[in-house]
């Protein structure tokens, strides 16, 4: 998961790294259950006969569609979708056949909050919402697990609280005052 560390800079380390939520698949899960729930009973009541071979494959090309469609593809989305936090940047990668992907240098930021509803909290998730010195001004971060933290995360990097590394993000020793 996150970011290979082959894309990463020299002195450049991962931070923090997530995916989106399990709740962004909670909606695929029942779609599939429904489905063959309901393509199981429509090929049981079929009625015997000529008709019911290809009215057979029918049901299971549909059932099989919506599946694709509903649950997988939702679930590959899922699966590719990363955000990282390094010591310089925050990084949104996602897509299945197109990659596409923001990268947002730490010092670019100039605000980091997170939105929570009730089920957000429930569930440990929120949105964040990055917004940046850029044309886009501001990226919204959706269903992110334990987004207080991740917000907190790049509020202590932005703010320079001493996360053992200097400036150039060298490691630095116990003590060893930070180099700028």
């Amino acid at each position: 998961m996150g970011i290979s560390h082959k894309l990463l800079g020299e002195g450049e380390h991962v931070i923090a790294s997530t995916r989106t939520h399990w709740k962004a698949l909670v909606f695929p899960v029942i779609v599939l259950l429904v489905t063959c729930g309901v393509a199981g009973y429509l090929l049981a009541i079929l009625p015997d006969g000529s008709s019911r071979g290809p009215l057979v494959w029918l049901v299971i090309a549909l059932a099989a569609a919506v599946i694709v469609w509903f649950t997988v593809r939702p679930f590959l989305r899922w699966l590719t979708a990363s955000y990282t936090v390094t010591n310089r940047r925050l990084i949104n990668r996602s897509g299945i056949l197109t990659r596409t992907g923001r990268d947002i240098p730490l010092h670019r930021i100039n605000d980091v909050k997170y939105e929570r509803d009730l089920l957000d909290r429930l569930l440990g998730c929120g949105t964040l919402v990055i917004s940046d010195a850029s044309e886009e001004g501001r990226s919204v971060l959706p269903d992110v697990p334990r987004v207080e933290r991740l917000q907190l995360v790049i509020t202590d990097l932005l703010f320079g609280n001493d996360d053992g590394a200097d400036d150039d993000g060298t490691p630095r020793h116990p003590g060893e005052p930070r180099r700028r």
